[in-house]
C-alpha cells in the first residue's frame, strides 16, 4: 500500500472484510472482466457476477463460443474490478479462471434473464438452463483489495477538499486487503 493510502489503511476482522466485501460486490455486480488475448494485451469486459454458490469463488456465465475462453485456456489468471462512482468505492480480484458445463451447477445459478444475452436459437439453443452453450466461468480468489466508504458524501468532499490544502492525503473510508487462503479458510470454519 502507498504512502498516499496510508490514512485508509483499516485492520478489520476477517469476518468484517469479508462482509464489507461481498456486500460491495453484490451491490456493484457488474465486474469488468480482465483477461490476456492471444498477442499478449489485456482486454476487458463488463460481466455480471452471479448469486455466489457454495464457496468462495466468484461465478460468471458465459457462452461456451465466446472468445474469452481461448483466451482463458491460454491463460487463465484474471482480474476483476468493480467500481462504484456515486461513491468512490472500488473491488480489485486476482484470480485463476476455471470453465464449467455442469449442468447442476448451471441450474443452480440460472436467471431467466440469461435468456436476452443468449437468445433463443430453436430447439435446445433457447437461452434456458440446459441450452449447451452456457457455461459458467469460476474464479478462485488469490488476492483482493478494496476500499469501503465509511463516510457520506459531504464529509468524503471535505477529506478530499482538506486534503488538497493540507498536502496530506485524504481519508475517506478503508482500504483493506484479503488473501485467497483467507477466503477459503473463513468458508471453510462455515462463517
Amino acid at each position: 500500500m502507498s504512502k498516499a493510502n496510508e490514512p485508509n489503511r483499516d485492520n478489520a476482522p476477517l469476518g468484517k472484510k469479508l462482509e464489507d466485501l461481498y456486500d460491495l460486490i453484490e451491490g456493484i455486480e457488474i465486474a469488468m472482466f480482465t483477461t490476456r488475448r492471444p498477442d499478449g494485451h489485456l482486454v476487458s469486459r463488463p460481466m455480471a457476477t452471479q448469486t455466489q454458490a457454495e464457496g468462495a469463488d466468484l461465478w460468471f456465465v458465459t457462452d461456451i463460443e465466446s472468445n474469452k475462453l481461448d483466451e482463458l485456456a491460454l491463460s487463465p489468471e484474471v482480474n476483476l474490478s468493480y467500481y462504484r462512482d456515486r461513491t468512490r468505492e472500488w473491488v480489485s480480484v486476482s484470480g485463476t479462471a476455471t470453465i464449467s458445463q455442469d449442468r447442476r451447477a448451471i441450474h443452480e445459478l440460472y436467471q431467466p434473464d440469461w435468456k436476452a444475452w443468449f437468445g433463443d436459437e430453436g430447439g435446445e439453443r433457447d437461452g434456458g438452463p440446459d441450452d449447451p452453450r452456457l457455461a459458467l466461468i469460476s474464479v478462485e480468489v488469490h488476492s483482493v483489495s478494496y476500499l469501503k466508504v465509511d463516510k457520506p458524501k459531504p464529509l468524503v468532499l471535505f477529506e478530499v477538499a482538506k486534503a488538497m490544502v493540507t498536502g496530506t492525503p485524504p481519508n475517506i473510508g478503508k482500504e483493506r486487503e484479503v488473501s485467497g487462503g483467507q477466503v477459503k479458510a473463513h468458508v471453510r470454519e462455515g462463517k
